[in-house]
């Protein structure tokens, strides 16, 4: 596929230490999640599965460091940081921006298909951005912590 736009950025490493700023979306985005009721986000069980599994990557990957994120009926946003100096032992293998997403969607979806929701998944990529300055971080900050109010602006929201 030879004119398949590229999804990351060429020779960039994404295991490298920076803050990251992710958009997940659902297949077809599909609202699986939750609702948005009065500008707040309401999640059901499978946005609580997807909840969980977030602060999961936190437990499983010591140098996954979680600064913002919130999940909306049809995507989730996360802002972290990875940090090799959070991991004492040199034998563990940072694992990359794809690899980590890849974790979180797999476990995600398991989780929600046993609760036989067999139509749930993920969209086959992401969207990543480096984040390099305070004030694209104090954007990306607030752009992230009023989502829900700020839906109808989504262009990821439909």
């Amino acid at each position: 596929m030879k004119n398949r736009k590229r999804n990351r950025m060429l020779n960039y490493d994404y295991s490298k230490d920076a803050i990251y700023f992710i958009t997940v979306i659902t297949g077809n985005r599909i609202h699986h999640s939750g609702r948005i009721n009065d500008g707040v986000m309401q999640l059901n069980n499978f946005g609580n599965i997807v909840e969980n599994q977030i602060f999961w990557l936190e437990k499983q990957y010591p140098y996954f460091e979680l600064h913002n994120f919130v999940i909306m009926p049809n995507h989730i946003h996360l802002l972290f940081r990875i940090d090799h100096t959070k991991t004492q032992d040199e034998s563990v293998k940072i694992k990359s921006v794809s690899s980590l997403m890849g974790a979180l969607k797999t476990t995600t979806s398991k989780q929600i298909h046993l609760l036989e929701n067999d139509a749930f998944k993920w969209h086959r990529s992401f969207h990543d951005h480096i984040v390099r300055s305070d004030l694209s971080y104090d954007r990306i900050t607030h752009y992230i912590t009023n989502n829900p109010r700020k839906s109808d602006d989504d262009k990821f929201y439909l």
